[in-house]
């Protein structure tokens, strides 16, 4: 299934994308009431695998002539995980970006969070903090987690995931390197952009071999598979699960793979600028759009 977040007067709705449109179910439920089924995607995501079988079954029963469906085109997104009590990141974790950037693989994932700030959905403008000069872009294969998590074995680990987004963790380099934390670099306001849609893991057979790209302003920067990560996604879950509970609703960013702008010779090194498009996508999941705005 593949879900979204509908902005509409500043309210976020849960949508469900389908082959004659999407579905807004806060006014479907409004026409066809149940109970058992949260308007918004957090409540959706918190009710997990009961709460998927209840939505199929309730949209399976919907009259056929009785659902307005909304035109994609016209909808005002919102980022499709409005409020995850957790964002996690994996640096580091692809080998030809660790080749690009001259680092050693890791020995173990190397862990950086952010924050709620950073959500911004697809088709919303990304503003440019005035206090950078090196904005890069990045593709990830985002995990959302389904169940509370607690020391769970690598070969269980998927099991507890609800599902998948397309993330970009934009990074300003200069401000990422400004010490040895890359908290600054990471977390201005609009550094996250993730959707455009929230696709479940029963639509993705295998996290572990995506392919993912990148596009700016409609030149392909990135192109590679999940294969290359050095820490695949049961391992990830399973490794941060061992040092803290993992919520549903928690987001867990996996990495970039090469060519990011950073990995370019330093004296090719041309950053992004506002007016420039940001596309991404990762198979299965969607093109992830943002244009870039001046603060």
């Amino acid at each position: 299934m593949k879900l979204l977040t509908i902005l509409q007067n500043g309210k976020e709705k849960l949508g469900v994308k389908t082959n004659f449109g999407i579905i807004d179910l806060e006014t479907t439920l409004e026409k066809y009431p149940n109970p058992d089924i949260p308007s918004n995607m957090m409540g959706l995501v918190h009710k997990n695998y009961r709460g998927l079988e209840i939505l199929q079954q309730y949209l399976s029963n919907l009259p056929e002539d009785g659902v307005n469906y909304l035109n994609e085109s016209l909808i005002e997104f919102g980022p499709v995980l409005p409020e995850p009590s957790k964002i996690i990141c994996v640096g580091l974790n692809y080998k030809k970006h660790a080749d690009e950037t001259n680092s050693p693989y890791p020995n173990e994932p190397i862990l950086f969070n952010k924050f709620n700030n950073t959500l911004a959905g697809h088709k919303q403008r990304v503003r440019i903090p005035k206090m950078t000069k090196q904005l890069d872009y990045e593709v990830e294969l985002g995990i959302v987690i389904g169940e509370e998590t607690k020391e769970v074995s690598q070969e269980k680990a998927l099991e507890y995931v609800f599902g998948y987004v397309t993330a970009n963790d934009i990074s300003a380099r200069d401000l990422q390197f400004t010490t040895s934390q890359w908290l600054l670099g990471k977390c201005c306001d609009d550094f996250t952009p993730v959707g455009p849609y929230l696709v479940t893991k029963d639509e993705i057979k295998n996290p572990n071999n995506l392919n993912l790209k990148t596009k700016i302003n409609g030149k392909e920067k990135q192109n590679s598979n999940t294969a290359d990560m050095i820490f695949h996604c049961d391992e990830i879950i399973s490794y941060i699960s061992n040092y803290m509970t993992l919520k549903p609703g928690d987001l867990i960013l996996t990495g970039t793979p090469e060519g990011v702008i950073l990995g370019d010779p330093k004296n090719e090194q041309i950053f992004l600028q506002s007016g420039d498009e940001m596309s991404l996508e990762v198979e299965g999941l969607g093109e992830l759009t943002n244009t870039l705005i001046d603060e």
